[in-house]
């Protein structure tokens, strides 16, 4: 199993889910579901198995082994099998914050009562390697505004609204609103 130097802990667990440092035998299947689903990505163009290659050979292992990196990338796993993938984004190391990044697989991400089953298992854990294990004081969400089943959840986690972006992405010939929802080590303390 690959290991990120920044993490004392690798491996995170709740029941039959598991969070593991992404998995290169993982690629594949996460270049699918992002050119499946790439309509709620920031992602504008399908990936190739070239670029996918590339991007694990070079941005991916070079993440490991860095005291700060620039994001914390996991394989997430249901009884060991693949489900998704995610991590923490767009790290801020100086003032303590990052974005939680989340894609369930295609298949899964078309149940709501499964994928809000699932996000919820999956944000419990993200959230606690932010706040407990590298002590962040602030964890974020931007997310398009297509499913009230995300927000949901993350509301239930104790989330709140930081901004509402009105018609500021076009996805399918239609302008549709982004919501930034965040947290602070704070309220994750009073509330765990």
């Amino acid at each position: 199993m690959r290991t990120y130097k920044c993490l004392q802990i690798n491996e995170f667990q709740t029941g039959n889910f598991k969070l593991v440092p992404i998995r290169d035998e993982d690629k594949y299947a996460i270049m699918q579901w992002r050119n499946e689903q790439i309509d709620i990505l920031r992602q504008k163009q399908p990936l190739t198995k070239e670029q996918q290659e590339n991007y694990f050979a070079t941005v991916v292992a070079d993440l490991l082994v860095q005291e700060k990196p620039n994001q914390i990338l996991f394989s997430f796993l249901e009884n060991d099998i693949l489900i998704g993938y995610g991590g923490l984004v767009h790290i801020d190391w100086e003032s303590k914050n990052a974005e939680i990044s989340f894609l369930l697989s295609t298949e899964l991400n078309n149940h709501v009562e499964i994928f809000k089953n699932v996000w919820n298992v999956y944000l419990s854990l993200i959230v606690k390697i932010a706040f407990k294990e590298l002590n962040f004081y602030k964890i974020y969400t931007y997310a398009y505004d297509i499913r009230d089943s995300y927000f949901e959840v993350m509301y239930n986690h104790g989330f709140l609204k930081e901004a509402h972006l009105k018609e500021h992405i076009l996805i399918k010939n239609k302008l549709i609103d982004v919501l930034i929802l965040s947290m602070l080590n704070t309220q994750w303390k009073s509330v765990c």
